[in-house]
């Protein structure tokens, strides 16, 4: 628990600096620090660019973030809540350190200069980065380790919204997908300490000023059953453009992928050139369409707008996130619903920013599948009791329905395409959980191809080995020398054979593999296999039956604990 609220603390002073730094990199790209609600406004740094500053504004951040992220920390690349997800379910908790650093600066650049996306996820992945790193540092078990990557998800919730309930309600239903009394506890903790530190630095208020709510009748109930549908087809619609877009620069993209951003900058520049209120997250237009200053068609315009501002800013190689994208698309599909049912029935209904509101949380709702943290975060926001009904309602239609209508929510989609299903991973085995790198021993001493037989018998004899590595002159690992291959030898009178005549090609894994798929090559190999690292194919080490059994017999006194 203390370590929880050192976590807490740590996500909190990470949303400052983050905010921060994407008001600064904004005001360098932009020349002001909120430019979405500027209108067409020239750089104030670069006058006789004009306007048309913005088509420039995302290449050149893309060349200083695509690089970035494709040196150092490739899975900073993105929305950042799916790569949490999978440390948690697959990876034992395990985020490298420096995903915290690169993806804070390149998120503040690519929202900077311009990327349609959110500020969630890569606060939700850095606080997440720093509690794995905080558990690591002090040996803790893997599930501690998931505790404290969950802690750091909801402090960076709770500090970037002031919603300390909705940060520990997304902890649990998205990342850590468990409610049991000790996580609850300990989530809680972690959100309140982020969120005492955000209130120092920035006061009580919530982030967004949204209008009060109101129900006028309950004539508004099937409305707002109408609403709930919208919303779930609104949020599918997301998720299939947002993967869509990235397909197609997949299949297209031919360069570096450090250089992508940069040249996907151009399309992304030209669509802020025709609809400037889509640079960066956007909230000031956001709080303009709840509050009524933008016509419906308008309000559509914004609506889809957005969804292709997001979908291709993440689509080139940007970083961000999607938490708020979609919140900005439900108020303006709701706000919209609400103007045209208020000018059909004006008498019953409520104003339109009242259906805005609720549309921010039944998208949502229907994109994450999250229905409890959207109830949460937008009763938090608003601070209105009455809104809890209608906005239940219509997300639980929207959730619902677009469970219907699609397998997968935004964040495991991108998971499912690499054949990992993190919905069933609190049943799945140890095996697929523990790596080859927990397990593994240390490489026994290799020997060269021109070592004789009769010394390589005496090797084998004087070491508790079953097996040598047998490497060439450059040391490149050819094969290995087994006891059995020896013996065979030696009934052959084959006395004068080298290592490197009797040693035999084998089978490898790596050492971020895990021991599930570890186990379909080691089932092969009676003797056990090298380990060869993921950066450089190097023999790191050596893998046996023996070391995955005592790997597995750790692993379960862990979980016991």
């Amino acid at each position: 628990m203390v370590v929880a609220v050192i976590v807490g603390v740590g996500a909190g002073l990470g949303a400052i600096l983050f905010r921060y730094l994407i008001v600064s990199f904004t005001i360098v790209f932009s020349g002001s620090a909120g430019y979405s609600a500027a209108g067409r406004a020239a750089h104030p740094w670069f006058p006789w660019l004009g306007f048309g500053f913005v088509v420039l504004a995302p290449v050149l951040g893309g060349l200083i973030y695509g690089p970035l992220v494709e040196r150092f920390a490739r899975e900073a690349r993105g929305h950042g809540v799916p790569e949490v997800m999978l440390a948690v379910a697959t990876q034992g908790g395990r985020i490298r350190t420096r995903v915290a650093t690169v993806k804070a600066l390149a998120s503040a650049i690519c929202i900077g200069c311009g990327g349609s996306v959110g500020r969630e996820g890569p606060i939700v992945q850095i606080g997440s980065a720093l509690g794995s790193s905080l558990g690591q540092a002090l040996g803790f078990s893997v599930p501690r380790m998931r505790l404290l990557v969950a802690c750091g998800a909801a402090g960076g919730i709770s500090a970037t919204f002031n919603t300390p309930i909705a940060g520990v309600f997304f902890a649990l239903e998205l990342i850590l997908r468990d409610f049991e009394t000790e996580s609850f506890g300990t989530v809680v903790l972690a959100s309140i300490a982020a969120d005492v530190v955000s209130r120092a630095a920035f006061g009580s208020q919530p982030f967004l000023s949204l209008p009060p709510f109101q129900l006028v009748s309950f004539a508004e109930y099937p409305l707002y059953m109408g609403l709930g549908l919208l919303a779930a087809g609104a949020g599918v619609a997301f998720i299939r453009v947002l993967y869509g877009l990235e397909d197609v620069a997949d299949r297209y993209w031919r360069g570096p992928e450090g250089l992508r951003p940069a040249v996907g900058g151009v399309a992304l520049g030209l669509l802020l050139l025709a609809l400037p209120q889509m640079y960066g997250v956007g909230y000031p237009v956001l709080q303009n369409g709840i509050r009524g200053d933008y016509v419906v068609a308008f309000l559509l315009v914004l609506l889809v707008g957005k969804l292709l501002a997001t979908s291709l800013t993440i689509a080139i190689g940007g970083s961000g996130g999607v938490f708020a994208p979609s919140l900005f698309q439900g108020a303006m599909l709701g706000t919209a619903y609400g103007a045209l049912v208020h000018r059909l029935l004006p008498t019953v209904t409520a104003p339109p920013g009242a259906y805005g509101l609720v549309g921010m949380g039944a998208v949502f709702a229907a994109a994450a599948r999250a229905p409890i943290t959207a109830v949460i975060i937008i009763f938090e926001l608003t601070g209105e009791y009455r809104i809890i009904l209608p906005l239940m309602f219509a997300t639980v239609i929207a959730t619902g329905l677009s469970r219907l209508m699609i397998r997968d929510t935004i964040y495991t989609t991108k998971l499912r395409r690499r054949g990992i299903d993190v919905t069933g991973a609190n049943s799945r085995s140890l095996m697929a959980t523990l790596h080859v790198r927990d397990a593994m021993q240390p490489l026994p001493l290799a020997v060269p191809t021109t070592l004789p037989l009769e010394q390589a018998i005496v090797r084998l004899a004087s070491k508790d080995v079953e097996a040598l590595p047998v490497v060439d002159e450059s040391g490149r690992l050819v094969g290995v020398l087994t006891r059995e291959m020896v013996e065979r030898s030696m009934q052959e009178a084959k006395l004068d054979a080298t290592a490197g005549q009797i040693a035999r090609p084998t089978a490898t894994v790596h050492d971020h593999e895990t021991l599930e798929q570890a186990l379909v090559v080691l089932v092969r190999e009676r003797s056990g296999v090298p380990v060869l690292s993921a950066e450089g194919g190097r023999a790191v080490g050596w893998l046996s039956h023996r070391d995955v059994l005592s790997a597995y017999a750790k692993g379960l006194r862990e979980v016991g604990t």
